[in-house]
């Protein structure tokens, strides 16, 4: 009889397909969720106006921090029950950005929200089928982000003419890199680390969502 061969981590071949894959569906489910979960948000928060939508982008950067200590203790459901307050602070902080552009320019809702899913479908997809472990490149990543924040405040301070469409191209360029690095990191990912891959994954579609809005719209 033939044996079933097997992984380098000592597993047939098999059951670490079947168990990669049941790691998959979890984060994919939980970020479909947690999109959900913005989307009522956005609703919510449609008539915020002024400096208002920073409370609630305190609120989810508190439950970013909350769900990574919770998940570390094994608090499985206090974990999630913070990624999908994230998705629901997140979306009511652009709550009023989304309802502007409801009424102004409804096509270019659709048209980020279609960029999208195809940029995060190409780029994830190339960071899952890749087998080397990309997690390296964390750094790299994180230090670009500063340096997209540093060019967002210059933007804010200065309104220098078109630094607003470079800046949102950069900000794909970044998200884009986090993207493929956290598809990369799921196709390895154990199941203490769904959670915490949820919100990440999360964060670069919500992210790469404003930046195309903010391409397609137009809108400073």
């Amino acid at each position: 009889m033939t044996g079933m061969s097997t992984s380098g981590f000592g597993l047939p071949i098999a059951t670490e397909r079947d168990r990669a894959l049941s790691i998959f569906g979890q984060v994919m489910g939980l970020v479909a969720v947690t999109c959900g979960f913005a989307a009522l948000g956005a609703y919510i928060g449609k008539d915020i106006s002024g400096l208002a939508w920073i409370i609630p982008w305190f609120g989810a950067l508190a439950c970013i921090i909350g769900l990574n200590v919770a998940n570390s203790k094994g608090k499985r459901q206090l974990a999630l029950t913070l990624l999908f307050a994230l998705g629901l602070l997140l979306g009511v902080s652009i709550g009023n950005t989304i309802n502007y552009y409801a009424q102004t320019q409804p096509t270019a809702l659709y048209q980020a929200a279609g960029a999208t899913a195809l940029f995060v479908g190409i780029l994830g997809a190339g960071g899952y089928a890749i087998r080397r472990d990309l997690s390296g490149l964390y750094r790299i990543a994180f230090f670009a982000l500063l340096g997209l924040l540093v060019l967002g405040l210059v933007a804010v301070l200065f309104q220098i003419q078109g630094i607003y469409l470079l800046w949102a191209i950069l900000g794909l360029a970044v998200f884009g890199l986090y993207t493929v690095i956290d598809f990369n990191r799921l196709r390895r990912a154990g199941q203490g680390e769904v959670i915490p891959l949820a919100a990440g994954i999360f964060l670069d579609v919500f992210n790469i969502f404003l930046f195309f809005l903010q391409i397609f719209g137009g809108r400073n």
